[in-house]
């Protein structure tokens, strides 16, 4: 048995476990998502999605997305579907609130803001520096998976030296563009961790 193989078993009973134990679902997001799981994508969809970005998408999402589903019950208001994962913003999704690029490199290794003091600007400084911090290109290759509310998207870099992590878009709050530590691991994490990792915390929370 492959380790994804193990992995994806583990996961698929730790969602029918969360969903049995909050069946009256007070978690955070499950009315978004209501512990539904949209149906796995074919090989032949996922290989037209990654020819189209011109990206080939991290193992352990591809696995996921193949053998358990497209989008649905997982963290803050659930995970979002592939085709959606490429708009700029989740609370808008359409193409003219604009696109992500995967098929540029995500530029970043390491936590990322615009220097400058946002408290002790004048407007028109600080709106010049928001329309920078918006640049395209300072978001290439992340691919949205998760929306986490307030503006603040949860991604997977999909290009670029940081490929395979989970990042955190926080642009919105001016906070920048930084690594994902919000389930408290000390170490960056692919998808299956940090999904996994969610429903070890979100089992412990229901059954206290």
């Amino acid at each position: 048995m492959s380790i994804h193989q193990d992995t994806l078993e583990r996961i698929n009973a730790k969602i029918a476990q969360l969903k049995a134990l909050d069946t009256a679902q007070n978690l955070f997001g499950t009315e978004s998502h209501n512990y539904e799981i949209q149906a796995p994508l074919s090989d032949t969809t996922i290989s037209q999605f990654e020819k189209s970005h011109q990206i080939t998408l991290p193992p352990a999402y591809r696995v996921f997305l193949q053998q358990i589903g497209n989008g649905g019950t997982g963290p803050y208001y659930g995970l979002e579907s592939l085709e959606d994962g490429v708009f700029a913003s989740l609370d808008y999704k359409e193409a003219k609130y604009g696109l992500q690029n995967l098929s540029q490199p995500f530029p970043h290794t390491d936590e990322w803001n615009l220097p400058g003091d946002v408290y002790n600007m004048s407007e028109e400084e600080y709106l010049a520096w928001q329309e920078e911090c918006f640049q395209d290109d300072i978001a290439n290759g992340l691919l949205r998976i998760a929306n986490f509310g307030c503006g603040i998207s949860i991604n997977l870099v999909v290009n670029g030296d940081a490929y395979g992590e989970i990042w955190v878009d926080d642009r919105c709050n001016d906070n920048g563009i930084y690594p994902d530590f919000y389930f408290g691991n000390e170490s960056r994490l692919d998808f299956l961790a940090w999904y996994e990792l969610w429903l070890d915390i979100s089992i412990k929370e229901m059954e206290n």
